[in-house]
């Protein structure tokens, strides 16, 4: 089995940053209100600047798998080891395709203007970008392929247009349910891309992958962030109504997520990373840096406090994100924090770099080790 390292990252965030301020300038007032939930959830995540890849017109500017393919781009021109012919496999991860079919992965591969190749497509929520890095992961280390690229993307500010709302029978009185309209302010756009090789970089550094875990824990759990359906009208799917008017006039196509549920994404994935510290897969004192995807700062707070019941510190100067100042990004988020980490000079030979990935969707958690490594001739 092949070692398998990534060897370079690269990233796209649309437009310029968007402050606070200017959110409803980009998403609209329904009913040319502001809405009254905005003030205490930015409070909440503390989000100071996000990427929007639509105008203040609301017209996109990118599709989605343009932006995934502008990352793949950015990745390989980073990359002095490998060109795009020698990429023998992509596999994509999103939230929502620009179309319902094909999958995504064919999208960004022509879009990406890449060579005849095998492809994956992982959709879902955050961990289909996990997910799809480990796709491409066990097809390097099993010989399959010598090169991969995983990516992430996400056009996420179109599903939250005002016009949208308006047009929605549920939203009658220019109110919309607080389980989307939370979502306005927590979510944003942009797209990440890894590629990964046998071989570490000739140049630079790379990350070696030690292991990747994806664990769900949906037999446990009800759906918490959806797309598609009514818990309300108890219509299991968008397809089941009479037509797909009276789907989207009862809000069934919005994105949601249930405000009951969503604190037990915390202790799913405190949980987990507990119980890979008991295998002896984790040693919490060798990690110097804690790549921890959380969509608000609400949340890192209550990780710090499980992970402390159960006996484990991971001082806060190791955490790394840039969720304040790029936005949650969903299943991209990972890359473009990893992007940062890799190309800013953050990092040093022989560092653990753990990375957490937990989804509210019907809950799971992915957890990734790597070790910085140096170029070719200093690993062998």
């Amino acid at each position: 089995m092949n070692s398998v390292y990534i060897t370079s990252i690269g990233k796209f965030l649309p437009g310029s940053p968007v402050s606070n301020d200017e959110i409803e300038d980009y998403l609209g007032k329904i009913g040319g209100k502001s809405s009254k939930t905005k003030r205490i959830i930015l409070e909440k995540n503390q989000i100071q600047y996000r990427y929007y890849a639509m105008d203040k017109e609301q017209k996109s500017l990118y599709t989605n798998a343009e932006m995934a393919a502008l990352a793949i781009r950015d990745a390989l021109e980073r990359n002095e080891n490998v060109a795009a012919h020698d990429i023998g496999f992509l596999a994509t991860g999103t939230t929502r395709a620009d179309l319902l079919l094909p999958g995504f992965a064919s999208m960004v591969h022509a879009e990406a203007d890449l060579p005849v190749m095998e492809i994956a497509s992982h959709s879902g929520l955050c961990a289909s970008g996990m997910q799809a890095l480990k796709s491409a992961y066990l097809h390097i280390k099993s010989g399959e392929h010598d090169a991969a690229i995983s990516c992430a993307s996400e056009f996420l500010s179109r599903e939250f247009k005002h016009t949208k709302f308006e047009a929605q029978g549920v939203c009658s009185n220019s109110r919309v349910p607080f389980d989307t309209d939370f979502l306005r302010f927590m979510l944003s756009d942009g797209a990440g891309a890894a590629i990964l090789q046998k071989t570490p970089s000739a140049k630079g550094l790379s990350l070696r992958i030690e292991w990747i875990d994806n664990k769900s824990y949906a037999n446990q759990y009800d759906v918490c962030m959806y797309s598609g359906m009514s818990k309300e009208d108890g219509i299991h799917s968008w397809l089941d109504y009479a037509s797909i008017h009276e789907a989207a006039d009862h809000g069934a196509l919005n994105l949601k997520q249930d405000v009951r549920l969503v604190n037990e994404i915390t202790k799913v994935g405190s949980n987990r990373f507990l119980e890979l510290v008991e295998e002896g897969r984790i040693d919490p004192k060798a990690v110097d840096w804690l790549v921890c995807h959380y969509s608000s700062h609400f949340f890192k707070e209550e990780i710090l406090r499980l992970l402390e019941l159960g006996g484990v510190t991971i001082p806060e100067e190791k955490w790394f994100t840039n969720l304040y100042t790029k936005g949650n990004t969903a299943s991209a988020s990972i890359y473009i924090m990893l992007e940062e980490l890799l190309n800013s000079g953050h990092l040093s030979l022989g560092e653990q770099v753990l990375c957490i990935v937990p989804e509210s969707g019907r809950f799971q958690t992915s957890i990734m080790l790597l070790t910085v490594v140096g170029s070719s001739s200093e690993v062998h």
